[in-house]
């Protein structure tokens, strides 16, 4: 109940003013940089900043395996934080892939379309196609993005099943899926977002996972092959459990 009460009464206000805020830095920076590169960094700094106001910290290991070139990163989805942990600690210039609708939200939305972020469009097979052609060129051209495969969150922070598309994207664009594991997320957000606790998250990114010699129809297994690698990284350690 007091944890509810602090988020509406102060922590929500913050946030909020800081998302108003934020968007409309964003929007200016991407109508000034259109390589999207600053709209990233204000995303970031926002991300840290809800994340501080939340008292959630984020410790991230296994930078140092990202590949130079573009690439998709796929990491495990327990809730709403979650963007906030990969935006504010995942230090590289990514672009999400995002409902095509949610660009028709005020300030986020539009900061999201204006920051170069890949829209799909479901609202049709004929569209939601020449959504995915039109991702898989960014990719090639350079562009990595964070996927979140499970596509909903997972209700008690177990791995689930990955869905095949962002797989299909990556091998369509040639580019290796690196697994991202967000470790004790469930932990800080059991109950949704109004009901945070304060606590620790850590963001373990995994070797990449190539995609040479992989054909379309391979895209299952190849999602199958990332979940396992996510869900054997969420495992917490003794610290994280609390064990002695």
């Amino acid at each position: 109940m007091r944890r509810s009460l602090v988020f509406f009464l102060v922590q929500a206000p913050i946030a909020l003013a800081a998302t108003v805020l934020y968007a409309t830095a964003a929007c200016g920076a991407a109508l000034l940089d259109r390589s999207g590169r600053a709209t990233r960094e204000i995303g970031g700094a926002w991300s840290r900043l809800l994340l501080g106001l939340l008292r959630v910290e984020v410790t991230a290991e296994g930078l140092e395996k990202a590949p130079p070139g573009p690439a998709v990163y796929a990491a495990n989805h327990a809730s709403a934080l979650d963007i906030l942990i990969v935006f504010g600690h995942l230090p590289l210039d990514f672009r999400i892939v995002y409902k095509h609708s949610l660009s028709l939200v005020p300030f986020l939305g539009w900061a999201i379309r204006l920051g170069g972020h890949l829209p799909i469009d479901r609202s049709h097979p004929f569209r939601a196609r020449r959504s995915l052609d039109a991702a898989a060129r960014r990719i090639r051209a350079g562009t990595s993005v964070v996927v979140f495969p499970e596509g909903t969150r997972s209700p008690d922070g177990s791995v689930r099943r990955f869905k095949r598309g962002s797989f299909a994207l990556a091998i369509e664009a040639g580019v290796p899926v690196v697994p991202v594991s967000l470790v004790g997320v469930k932990a800080v957000v059991p109950h949704g977002l109004t009901r945070v606790r304060p606590g620790e998250v850590r963001v373990a990114v995994h070797s990449p996972v190539p995609v040479d010699g992989r054909r379309a129809e391979d895209a299952e297994a190849l999602a199958e092959e990332v979940r396992s690698i996510v869900a054997r990284g969420c495992v917490p350690t003794r610290a994280e459990r609390g064990s002695p």
